[in-house]
């Protein structure tokens, strides 16, 4: 995705406020990207003062956006251009500091992986904020979007094991073995995803398959809430920084079980359609 070319601001000019469920998903989104400017912040090293002034600045300028889109009953064209342009500077830091841990120009607490993942997630979140969602209505879309959430929670599960302690020997083969269903999880989703390309009309096998990730994300959501209370008790030895890392991906995993429930319900009516064509 090009930053620059996609939608310059010069030529991109907003109209209409944004009002209603895609309120919601700003909020949701300006938060998140508040939270990965903390985790850098606290991940970068003391000898790079520069980068965790960066990284702070971007931590205040979300919160300042997080305050206005919480009091806003509508994103203005001018609210909405400022938080544009906060996601793309983001993305280009993200991007900047995993380009110099990749090279070895500097060292870090933070997983290259880590950095990759939360700039997918502002590309993401930078892609509904350009180009309004359309109301998902086929299982190939619904399809591509479990691929994208299947992809952040398999990881979550990744991180969540290299911040445990290794004497948290029963935490981590509970999450070990999230890892391997959500792994699967994965590669069939990918799978699926590229058989939808075919258009078939009914898709029973990817209609269930639907179901069967709801039913896991579920699981993975409550294991990610027990981390969250053991953190937030002090019952779990790790290298866990703040809880507010682990009530960070829990809020994700609703996230994802919440468009999931938008999922079934296009699936129920492929399910029904199917019906309807094998009685006639």
């Amino acid at each position: 995705m090009n930053l620059d070319s996609q939608t310059p601001e010069e030529n991109w000019k907003p109209q209409d406020p944004i009002t209603n469920g895609r309120l919601q998903e700003i909020r949701f989104w300006v938060t998140i990207m508040k939270e990965h400017a903390l985790f850098i912040a606290a991940g970068l090293p003391c000898d790079q003062p520069q980068l965790i002034a960066e990284a702070r600045a971007f931590f205040e300028r979300f919160q300042a956006l997080e305050d206005k889109v919480k009091q806003a009953k509508v994103i203005s064209p001018k609210l909405l251009a400022e938080i544009i342009a906060a996601v793309k500077a983001l993305i280009a830091f993200k991007r900047g500091l995993l380009k110099m841990i990749i090279q070895c120009q500097i060292r870090t607490a933070i997983l290259p992986l880590f950095l990759d993942h939360i700039t997918r997630e502002a590309i993401h979140f930078l892609e509904i904020l350009i180009n309004p969602p359309k109301p998902l209505d086929s299982l190939q879309q619904i399809l591509k979007r479990a691929v994208f959430w299947l992809r952040i929670m398999k990881e979550h599960i990744e991180f969540i094991i290299h911040l445990l302690d290794p004497s948290e020997r029963q935490l981590i083969e509970q999450a070990e073995a999230l890892l391997e269903v959500f792994r699967r999880l994965l590669e069939t989703a990918r799978d699926l995803e590229s058989m939808s390309e075919a258009d078939p009309r009914f898709f029973n096998a990817a209609v269930r398959f639907i179901f069967e990730v709801n039913d896991r994300t579920n699981e993975l959501r409550d294991f990610k809430a027990l981390t969250h209370e053991l953190v937030v008790l002090c019952r779990v030895l790790s290298i866990i920084p703040d809880p507010v890392v682990t009530d960070h991906v829990r809020r994700e995993a609703d996230k994802f079980l919440k468009e999931l429930e938008a999922f079934k319900s296009v699936t129920n009516i492929c399910e029904s359609l199917l019906s309807q064509n094998a009685n006639n």
